[in-house]
């Protein structure tokens, strides 16, 4: 079996080329972008990455360069379930989430990766293979957007190929969201999906009221209504709001996903394959989705996502969206007519233009 050689951290700072917002997170200026390239002894790599919206980049830098080297000293890269289990509980003590999460992440992925491109199979068909092609929509940080710029936006992205669209709610005034949503379900025309993103920012009482009043637009879902370490209040949303619930790129475990899924509080399960652990515990979230008969949809990193949902019979949508990583990757995602299409490329394809990045290293 192919021993691990080397294991080489990156960490970029990618620029982005107008500021985008949303209603916690603030301003985003650049993303974070951290990479780890895995080779076993036989010279086969794999690459795995992560991101953050622009902090604790350089703690998930540190751990990939320090820690996790040591952990997996001598070890045989094939055995991907056991160096999870290992590197979670080497690191548990002190992580259990934040940049620990995070760069097991990425350190999964690479492996994943290496795996598929050793037994020369595209991702998606290493993981079981479903359906190659995903239903797939364009999200779009876009919540203080003037409305004429976000419809204009909407339709480059229809021009791009997407048949679905996720647009930001979570202004200071719900009036302003609920105009918004109309003006956008009057532009999409009726039976369009229409996903909203409202990025945490209710409580559990402001969440079921501005659920109820978006009633009428027929939305596809309501994403993260209110904060994620509240699964009870998600639970009350989803009975007492009226509206499908998407939530978990902010849950960290396939622990935390149980609470959700088993407790009634979330429709749409969305883990994030750079933070929820990586692909090993993606899969077994979508595999828990699928066994209380939900549809599993994912958050961000959608080049890789969408080998993941090429594997999973329950999967609903894949989202996409940029943050300018696209301009790093030799052959970025392709869309055609509302589907992306997981390519055939051993591993998960992505093939990072290191001498760009080299320039933006942080």
């Amino acid at each position: 079996m192919p021993r691990i050689t080397s294991i080489e951290p990156g960490f970029y700072r990618i620029p982005l080329p107008t500021v985008l917002t949303d209603s916690m997170h603030g301003e985003m200026r650049a993303f974070e972008l951290n990479t780890v390239r895995i080779r076993d002894a036989d010279g086969a790599e794999g690459v795995g990455y992560t991101f953050t919206v622009g902090r604790n980049g350089a703690a998930i830098d540190t751990i990939l360069a320090r820690e996790l080297p040591e952990i997996m000293d001598g070890e045989e890269a094939d055995e991907v379930e056991r160096l999870w289990h290992k590197a979670w509980w080497a690191l548990h003590y002190g992580g259990r989430g934040g940049p620990t999460v995070l760069a097991l992440s990425a350190f999964d992925m690479a492996l994943w990766d290496l795996k598929a491109k050793r037994a020369n199979l595209p991702l998606w068909k290493a993981l079981g293979g479903f359906d190659p092609k995903v239903p797939c929509y364009a999200g779009g940080i876009d919540l203080d957007l003037p409305l004429d710029k976000l419809l204009r936006q909407t339709d480059d992205n229809l021009g791009k190929g997407f048949r679905a669209i996720k647009m930001k709610v979570g202004r200071t005034n719900l009036f302003e969201d609920v105009e918004r949503v109309k003006a956008m379900r009057e532009h999409l025309g009726a039976g369009f999906p229409l996903m909203v993103d409202a990025n945490m920012k209710w409580s559990v009482d402001g969440a079921i009221r501005a659920a109820r009043a978006l009633q009428p637009f027929d939305l596809t879902w309501l994403e993260e209504p209110t904060i994620p370490d509240d699964p009870a209040g998600h639970a009350r949303i989803v009975r007492e709001g009226g509206l499908p619930i998407a939530a978990g790129e902010n849950l960290r475990t396939l622990w935390e996903f149980k609470l959700y899924v088993a407790g009634g509080a979330v429709t749409y399960p969305e883990p994030d394959v750079t933070n929820c652990g990586g692909v090993t515990p993606f899969m077994k979230i979508a595999h828990l989705a699928e066994a209380f008969n939900l549809p599993v949809t994912s958050h961000g990193a959608h080049d890789v996502t969408v080998h993941l949902l090429a594997a999973c019979p329950n999967r609903s949508y894949l989202e996409a969206h940029g943050f300018g990583l696209e301009r790093y990757i030799a052959e970025p995602l392709k869309i055609e007519d509302g589907f992306a299409l997981a390519p055939d490329r051993p591993g998960h394809g992505i093939a990072f233009d290191w001498n760009g990045l080299d320039k933006i290293r942080a």
